[in-house]
Parts: structure tokens; C-alpha cells; sequence
């Protein structure tokens, strides 16, 4: 049975802690992941929220190309690739798709599909392209797109998506845990 995996980029396919060190070096902080206990970064920096946009969207290029990816996810994505489908649905902007595309090839990421949606609100793209399955780092993302579209979603475990789940939501700490119920769910 072939699965078309809808699957985020950022937090989820690259590290979690991919951002830090940029956070990091621009504002004199000295932050680790565990200090992140909530997905908007702007609490954390002694800026507005209009100056820390503009200081994101410019710097944009750079932590993107830059991200490492997450431990494992390399070997779990191209085992799925020989039997599935991989859509990548991410918040980034459309402006960052070839550097997007070219950070998947640099890094040897099977891809079937990349859509840059340019906002954190996935339902439409999920549904669009008929994903069965979605895997994310975003707590709200994971309880909507299961909610609204039905579909089990896996959320990777990090310090600032620690809010309660629904059923159809399944937390797993990483790649390997990830494979692991995907495989059971597919028998």
C-alpha cells in the first residue's frame, strides 16, 4: 500500500535546535533547546515583534541553507521513498524554494513534492494533496490538520510543544520512534 507522507520541514526535518545558534550569536544569548518552551521566539529577544520579523525574514536565507538535519531522518526518508510518497508542506515562504530545494539535494532528502505555503496554516495543502499521514513539530498544526483532516499526525517531542493531544495525535521523541509506529500502523 503506497502512503503519501505529508511531512513539515522546519523543527521536524531539520533539527529542532536549528535556529539557536543564530538566536544566539544576534542577541547575545546563550539559549539551548530546552530553554525554548514555546514555539513564537519573540518572548526570548529583547526586540519588538516588528523588529524580530524583520530581523528573521532577512536572515531567513542563511539559517535555512544552514540547517542541520535531524538525527536520522536522512535513513527513515529514503527507506520511505522506495514505497511512498513525500510531500514536504512548510510554513516557509514560496520566495525560499530553490534554496529550499537546493538544501534537500545538498542533503540527499528524497522528495516527490515541496510546497512552500508561506503560512503555518496547512489544512488546505493537507488536504489538496490527499496526505494520509502528517508528521510536524508544531503542537497547534498537529491538533488541526488531525482534527480537520481526519488523518494521524506523529508530533516529535520538543520542549515547546508540551500541550495536551487528541488521540489521532502520537508523540514520538524521534526519527527511529517514527518509522517504528509508522510501520505498525501500515500492518
Amino acid at each position: 500500500m503506497k502512503i503519501r507522507f505529508g511531512i513539515d520541514i522546519d523543527g521536524t526535518v531539520t533539527s529542532p535546535a536549528a535556529l539557536i545558534p543564530f538566536l544566539n550569536k544576534a542577541f547575545q544569548l546563550n539559549l539551548t533547546l530546552a530553554d525554548i518552551k514555546q514555539y513564537e521566539l519573540t518572548p526570548l529577544v529583547s526586540i519588538s515583534e516588528d523588529e524580530f520579523s524583520n530581523w528573521f525574514h532577512k536572515n531567513e536565507p542563511e539559517m535555512y541553507e544552514k540547517s542541520p538535519l535531524a538525527e536520522g531522518v536522512k535513513e527513515v526518508l529514503i527507506q520511505w521513498a522506495f514505497e511512498h510518497e513525500l510531500y514536504f508542506i512548510s510554513a516557509r515562504g514560496k520566495h525560499l524554494f530553490d534554496i529550499t530545494k537546493q538544501w534537500f539535494t545538498l542533503n540527499e532528502i528524497p522528495f516527490n513534492h515541496i510546497e512552500l505555503i508561506g503560512t503555518h496554516h496547512k489544512i488546505e495543502a493537507v488536504q489538496k494533496y490527499q496526505v494520509d499521514i502528517f508528521l510536524e513539530d508544531k503542537h497547534d498544526n498537529a491538533v488541526m490538520i488531525a482534527e480537520q483532516c481526519n488523518i494521524p499526525v506523529l508530533l516529535f517531542d520538543t520542549p515547546y510543544n508540551q500541550d495536551p493531544i487528541p488521540p489521532q495525535v502520537v508523540r514520538v521523541k524521534d526519527w527511529k520512534e517514527a518509522a517504528a509506529w509508522v510501520e505498525d500502523w501500515i500492518k
